[in-house]
């Protein structure tokens, strides 16, 4: 049981990190100084040094440049979410219930991995939090039923869940 919950945990604790920075006030600017990164120099190769050299600022990391909010990796359009999240015709068959975080947020689409199917279908998942719906693919994921779930970015914003929590979802097949 803590194989799973422990990835599971790591993945939720780990989703947030590239906003770190933004929520201590911190920029790529501000990361480390170019000078304590390099390595030192014999004191008369120092004296030949220019100053502009120097202070060369490090390059930017690529997770605070541009596609790192959750808008910018949806790529899902309007008329999909709409249709997703549209009530359903009928009801299908209830699956039970999982934990899901967020799979991996560059592969497109409404989509829920989970052991609670055995093929790949249509299905709809419920937050009863937020008592918001969205239609998924149903993925088969290897393991017990009682294993967490992962879903896709634009799913997870659907439902209306958080996307570095770990949120308990209702499943059912598409009626």
């Amino acid at each position: 049981m803590t194989r799973i919950i422990l990835p599971l945990f790591i993945v939720a604790a780990t989703a947030g990190c590239s906003t770190l920075s933004d929520r201590f006030g911190m920029d790529a600017s501000q990361s480390e100084p170019a000078a304590a990164s390099a390595p030192t120099k014999a004191p008369a190769e120092a004296a030949t040094a220019t100053a502009p050299a120097a202070a060369t600022p490090p390059a930017a990391s690529p997770i605070t440049t541009g596609g790192s909010s959750a808008e910018a990796l949806d790529t899902t359009t309007a008329a999909e979410r709409e249709a997703a999240s549209r009530a359903p015709a009928s009801i299908g068959a209830a699956l039970g219930t999982t934990v899901v975080s967020l799979g991996s947020a560059t592969e497109p689409g409404l989509w829920l991995k989970t052991p609670l199917v055995d093929a790949e279908q249509p299905g709809r998942v419920t937050n009863p939090a937020t008592g918001k719906s969205a239609a998924v693919t149903l993925i088969p994921l290897e393991g017990p039923a009682t294993a967490g779930s992962r879903m896709s970015l634009p799913a997870l914003r659907l439902i209306g869940a958080s996307l570095t929590d770990l949120t308990t979802v209702e499943v059912s097949t598409e009626g």
